[in-house]
């Protein structure tokens, strides 16, 4: 039963009801103290529960027994049904309150029936403090009464259904409904922080009270839909977005910030519901990411099993494999993120991207296996893959859970490793021949230094093809690796130095060696810096040519 069935619907509340929804005109000043019914017609509202509440002190503050309140029952009956008008017609100003426009509310009339309110409700507390027997409408609980019509007005006004407006054709009821509850809750919500708030006592916290109450409502009436029906996962990602997203946004609107204590309320739905749409959700997005980016990984093998020429870009050979796949994985992971409002649960989205990393790695172990005309162009471009995997991996974490974000940076570590070693061993079977001279008596009287440098300008040429840093990085790689056999050679001791002059002479020699090799890969742009970042740290002597410092005895 609606709190309005048990009102009063005579002549005298229909007389005057209409006078809520209209100014007060001027009033001329008069000494004569307005009668009940007076003030009733004016809608001063807490003057006329003052009279009541006097007449209720003078009849039965003196009066304690029932022989004497009997000779006045006559009076009594015309106080109760007094307050009856009175309770009908403050009744009926907080029903209107919400229910008419805001430029049709007097809210003069509004803070008088609130004043009116709290004055009952001041008066139930004095009752109850003065040991006698008190009327039989003592306590009546306006204020409770006030908290049960606004709550009863909330709810009915929730269950409003409006009609769809244009930008909701298409959608789902479970949608239509949330939007509606939305817009009434948005523009009820507002009139009470713009008009309401005013004609209430500050103690009385209306905007917080009133929030809570559209919150209340807003989540018993979502969680029943979704309780009563299993979502499609259009639904789903609606719901979510809405709980975590959408909602919260609306009490950050600069009208309502401020006024209401969002920290106060909680999640729109319950964790019992909400944990089984975000499994749903996520388990849902996860299948689709894994599939978009297998698909980019399957495009790229397909081209390299039908034979197509590896892509180039300003002279470099590269492969759109990373680059699509990140962005695949960074907007449905950050898009995750936003729905479910857990950062964590949305990298779960990535937990089998090391499985991904593995297929590449095979595909790119199958493309040197291969070996054929196209597999260094394909591997110089997967290079520029592996950077990019790389520098997301480490830059954006975020995206990954820990355990998988090691997992697949071990595997690209292995792949730029073996991409490095496929491409540069052609490059030292050429020039094994000059090795072999090093550390020789050949080496000491003939320009052989000289030939292995020639050698090294000439067949570098085949190294070319990747980007820019990756080039760096491969040749840092040659770098390393010719400094390494070169030293290698030296300590095999063949060259026999007894004499000083000879042991000088060598000193000379690998001085001289150092700062031409030194000097060559410095103008092929080699990255010294990223060899020595991983550990494989060139021999001093090559790595910092200017404050080399040796012995010059036998280097045997």
């Amino acid at each position: 039963m609606s709190l309005m069935d048990g009102m009063e619907t005579d002549g005298f509340t229909g007389k005057f009801f209409h006078k809520l929804i209209i100014s007060k005109k001027d009033e001329k000043p008069s000494n004569v103290i307005p009668t009940f019914e007076q003030n009733l017609e004016q809608l001063h509202l807490c003057e006329a529960s003052q009279l009541l509440i006097e007449k209720e002190d003078h009849l039965f503050r003196d009066k304690t027994d029932a022989k004497a309140l009997k000779q006045h029952e006559e009076t009594i009956e015309k106080l109760a049904a007094d307050r009856s008008k009175l309770k009908d017609l403050v009744l009926h100003t907080l029903l209107q309150s919400l229910s008419l426009r805001p430029e049709e509310v007097n809210t003069d009339t509004l803070m008088s029936a609130i004043k009116a309110v709290y004055q009952e409700e001041e008066q139930d507390q004095l009752w109850s403090h003065r040991g006698r027997t008190p009327p039989a409408w003592r306590p009546c609980g306006w204020k409770k009464l006030h908290d049960s019509m606004l709550r009863s007005l909330v709810e009915g006004r929730m269950d409003n259904i409006l009609t769809p407006s244009a930008d909701q054709v298409d959608q789902s009821f479970i949608q239509e409904d949330v939007h509606n509850m939305a817009k009434q809750l948005i523009a009820d919500l507002m009139w009470v922080v713009q008009g309401i708030k005013s004609c209430y006592p500050p103690q009385m916290d209306i905007c917080n009270f009133y929030a809570r109450m559209y919150h209340q409502t807003f989540s018993t009436r979502l969680t029943r839909k979704i309780t009563d029906a299993s979502l499609e996962d259009k639904d789903c990602t609606f719901v979510l977005r809405w709980v975590n997203e959408y909602y919260p946004e609306i009490f950050k609107k600069p009208q309502l910030a401020g006024h209401i204590d969002t920290e106060g309320l909680e999640k729109l739905l319950p964790k019992e519901l909400l944990e089984p749409l975000e499994e749903q959700y996520l388990s849902k997005r996860q299948s689709e990411l894994m599939t978009y980016i297998y698909q980019i990984l399957e495009e790229a093998e397909n081209r390299w099993n039908n034979g197509d020429e590896a892509k180039k870009e300003d002279g470099c050979y590269i492969s759109p494999v990373a680059y699509d796949c990140i962005q695949v994985i960074n907007g449905m992971v950050t898009g995750a993120e936003k729905v479910v409002g857990d950062r964590h649960k949305a990298q779960s989205l990535t937990r089998e991207l090391n499985v991904f990393m593995q297929r590449f790695r095979d595909f790119q172990d199958n493309i040197i296996r291969q070996n054929s005309a196209n597999s260094k162009a394909y591997v110089k471009a997967n290079l520029g893959c592996v950077e990019q995997f790389s520098d997301v991996l480490t830059k954006n974490r975020y995206l990954f859970p820990d355990d998988v974000q090691e997992d697949c940076l071990s595997v690209l570590t292995d792949m730029k490793q073996s991409a490095h070693t496929y491409l540069i061993k052609p490059v030292h079977e050429v020039l094994k021949p000059q090795y072999h001279k090093l550390g020789t008596d050949d080496w000491l009287k003939k320009p052989v230094f000289e030939n292995l440098l020639f050698s090294i300008k000439a067949e570098i040429q085949d190294l070319k093809g990747s980007t820019e840093s990756c080039h760096q990085e491969l040749i840092g790689q040659f770098h390393q690796d010719v400094t390494v056999e070169y030293v290698r050679r030296l300590l095999k001791g063949k060259v026999k130095l007894k004499k000083t002059h000879q042991q000088h002479q060598a000193c000379m020699v690998v001085k001289d060696n150092a700062n031409s090799l030194h000097n060559i890969f410095s103008t092929m742009d080699s990255d010294v810096r990223d060899i020595e970042a991983t550990g494989k740290n060139l021999p001093p002597i090559f790595a910092r040519t200017d404050s080399l410092e040796m012995g010059c005895g036998n280097p045997a």
